[in-house]
């Protein structure tokens, strides 16, 4: 076992369901083993500033239901400006952290594994609503966020059917379709689309006129923010990069929307779901999820398996190297996507 008397743990990138139970299960196995934790505060900018609060009982009691992180978060990366890195590793001497757990996607996890390479002890905890890292079945978050889409595209039904309507529901995903697959496959949706496969727009449409022919006067499209048309680039709301060279997608929608009322001549209505999908309670699910990641944080770190990265294979909550997440994006692969397709019209 490996010494440790003072642990760290941040929160980076976007914030999603469940974080805070990943963070209550820290402290709460932390102390079983007499290990003091501190919280650091927004993100990787909080080792760049030292800004620090403890990590107690009573600073974690009730926060199981909550959504977001008490911590705060940031999509601060250290590795952009050489003064911020040395500030990260000074600091951490400073606070006297004899191990760090970041909790965050592929940007926090692969800024983790650059300073495990310079000899800072972290642990990851993959956190992403997409699902889309790989070495894990599913992230926490990502359940919640279904739920929350499959809600909304259960109301966006009985609006569209009063009123004839075509509904595009636009949701979160990137560069992966989970979100919109599954909300989709549960909310009944008659078209999905995901950033794996370019827009189709006459079979959209063809797929919408056909409906209309047997009766069906509405239908709902499920859109994914990073689906794009073949040969397009990505609608996105700004030219402006965040830190880790991401741009801010959004539009998808308005543009499908636009593209099917002109093809089809039928009234069309978009609805952007955006940031909900990320906010509120987690589901039971996200919270044992969390829990179990916390859990087993600290035991990689008792382990001195740093480097490695919580993961849910099966039923089990294993270690692996946090490489294996951040190498490549996980994706929904064709014969999930073909189980969709079976349901559109």
């Amino acid at each position: 076992m490996t010494t440790v008397r003072q642990l760290g743990v941040l929160t980076g990138g976007g914030d999603c369901p469940g974080l805070n139970p990943v963070i209550r299960a820290i402290v709460r196995r932390a102390i079983q083993s007499h290990i003091t934790v501190v919280g650091i505060r927004n993100g990787w900018k909080g080792l760049v500033k030292a800004e620090t609060i403890p990590l107690n009982l009573q600073a974690v009691s009730g926060i199981l239901p909550r959504g977001g992180t008490i911590l705060g978060t940031s999509r601060t990366n250290p590795y952009k400006k050489p003064e911020d890195l040395a500030s990260v590793k000074e600091n951490i001497k400073k606070l006297q952290l004899d191990a760090l757990i970041a909790i965050g996607g592929e940007d926090t996890l692969g800024v983790a594994t650059k300073l495990v390479k310079e000899g800072v002890r972290v642990v990851g905890v993959p956190k992403t609503i997409d699902n889309d890292l790989s070495a894990t079945d599913v992230t926490f978050g990502f359940d919640t966020a279904v739920n929350i889409a499959m809600e909304a595209i259960d109301r966006l039904h009985t609006t569209a059917e009063s009123h004839h309507r075509i509904m595009v529901a636009e949701v979160m995903g990137r560069h992966a379709g989970w979100i919109a697959t599954y909300a989709g496959i549960a909310g009944g949706a008659d078209v999905i689309l995901i950033p794996e496969e370019p827009i189709d727009l006459d079979e959209v449409c063809g797929i919408i006129k056909t409906r209309h022919a047997r009766g069906k006067d509405f239908s709902i499209v499920v859109v994914a923010e990073g689906a794009q048309f073949a040969n397009k680039n990505l609608v996105k709301t700004t030219e402006k990069l965040d830190e880790f060279g991401h741009v801010r997608l959004g539009g998808i929608g308005d543009t499908l929307g636009k593209l099917i009322e002109e093809r089809t001549g039928y009234e069309t209505r978009v609805t952007v779901l955006g940031h909900i999908q990320r906010g509120g309670s987690p589901t039971a699910f996200d919270r044992v999820l969390g829990t179990r990641f916390g859990v087993k944080a600290v035991e990689l770190v008792l382990e001195g398996k740093f480097g490695y990265m919580t993961s849910l294979q099966g039923n089990k909550v294993i270690g692996v190297p946090i490489e294996q997440a951040t190498g490549v994006l996980k994706t929904v692969d064709k014969d999930f996507y073909q189980l969709a397709k079976i349901f559109f019209g």
